[in-house]
């Protein structure tokens, strides 16, 4: 496997903003139906208001797929990738593309090393911040992967920018900020899950030497930051997943949210989708590191001299 180099020039805050904001939407194009596929495992088997039976109806990541390509067609797969684009493009940027300058303003002047709290508290700033901006984005993404796939007459929304639309006029401005607090908390803990430990795991293997500085290197540190952080964060995702596409007046914030789903599922459904979280996000760490660090080296080494 080969790639740019590092360029003797550093990319730039800017750089990194875009290129972070880039590769998000490379790596959305190539994961998400295992998003979607995830999505509507966690929402499987949800008591609605008002109640109905519930049934299996989705079984594994393939079975979930083949399920919504015979049923609901293709194009199912990637239903909500216009708004999950609009949410890389400032999601993204922020939280994974101003890691570095975040992490260098916290970092005491004169310190040879980052410490691990400062990465920490810089993953849990950028990730905080990202919410706060996209959260619309997300809530339209989600309610799009969840529904099924109607006819015109019957579809929820038209299209993205009705559904922003109408979540602000039938829910007010406020439910397009549905669910923040669990994604600023999952985002927290995925930011520090994801970044510090890719951080680290790339810092590890350069200074060992058991690494360049090149893909393989971006390729090892993304795998296991993406299962770092799925494990650590599952359990917030799928109460932010159930959260996000609740009616109005089904849970009176996260935490009944979260309560519902303690009562009717037991521990075990906070890992609901587990494995298709695990691939998606593995996948997405893969895709997205990787692109992330070839884009702003290809920034930083076709900048004018």
């Amino acid at each position: 496997m080969v790639g740019l180099k590092p360029a003797e020039v550093p990319p730039t805050a800017a750089m990194k903003f875009v290129s972070a904001g880039m590769a998000g939407c490379v790596a959305d194009l190539c994961t998400f139906p295992l998003d979607t596929a995830k999505v509507r495992l966690q929402i499987q088997g949800e008591v609605r208001i008002p109640r109905t039976i519930s049934s299996v109806e989705y079984r594994g990541v393939l079975g979930t797929l083949s399920t919504m390509v015979r049923t609901e067609g293709a194009r199912s797969l990637y239903s909500g990738l216009v708004a999950g684009l609009q949410r890389q493009m400032s999601f993204a940027s922020i939280r994974i593309g101003l890691y570095d300058s975040v992490k260098q303003l916290y970092t005491p002047k004169g310190a040879e090393n980052t410490g691990m709290a400062v990465r920490l508290l810089a993953g849990c700033t950028t990730g905080a911040v990202a919410v706060a901006c996209a959260q619309p984005t997300d809530v339209v993404k989600v309610r799009f992967q969840a529904s099924r796939a109607l006819s015109d007459s019957a579809r929820r929304y038209s299209g993205t920018v009705d559904a922003y639309r109408t979540i602000a006029r039938e829910e007010g401005v406020r439910g397009l900020w549905r669910g923040t607090l669990p994604n600023i908390a999952r985002n927290a803990i995925i930011n520090c899950g994801e970044l510090v430990t890719y951080d680290l795991l790339k810092d590890a293997l350069l200074r060992t030497q058991l690494m360049t500085d090149n893909i393989p290197c971006h390729f090892v540190a993304a795998f296991g930051a993406g299962f770092c952080a799925t494990v650590v964060a599952s359990p917030v995702d799928v109460v932010k997943t159930r959260y996000m596409n609740a009616s109005p007046g089904q849970y009176r914030n996260a935490l009944s949210c979260l309560l519902a789903l303690l009562m009717q599922d037991g521990p075990a459904g906070l890992y609901k989708g587990f494995v298709p979280s695990f691939l998606r996000l593995g996948s997405w760490n893969v895709v997205m590191f990787v692109s992330y660090e070839q884009l702003q080296r290809a920034m930083a080494l076709a900048r004018p001299a």
